[in-house]
């Protein structure tokens, strides 16, 4: 599920996020991975704690998230978390320009 046009303002961002995104994510029927686009440090906190609320919420379903990152490292990230069958919860930070991977793709 892409997030896209919330306000730079990160308590406006949330409330946003809580209104319009939070419903759909509650409703799930399957697992699902997050993209939020790329913000600074002031958004984290947020992301992190309705993410973590909404995977303990539909557990046995896995909720995770990313943020940032271009499409192939958020294709990427969706690969590794859906052989990682015991993540849930997370926020997961994307740097399309950092060390490069760190663990290998297996086929």
């Amino acid at each position: 599920m892409r997030i896209a046009g919330l306000p730079d303002d990160p308590l406006e961002a949330a409330a946003e996020f809580h209104a319009r995104h939070v419903p759909e994510l509650r409703a799930a029927t399957e697992d699902l991975l997050v993209a939020f686009p790329a913000a600074d440090h002031t958004h984290r906190g947020w992301r992190l704690a309705a993410v973590q609320m909404i995977a303990r919420a539909k557990t046995p379903l896995r909720i995770n998230a990313v943020s940032g990152g271009s499409e192939e490292a958020i294709a990427a990230a969706a690969e590794y978390l859906a052989r990682a069958p015991g993540l849930t919860g997370q926020l997961i930070s994307l740097d399309d320009f950092g060390a490069g991977a760190v663990l290998p793709l297996r086929s």
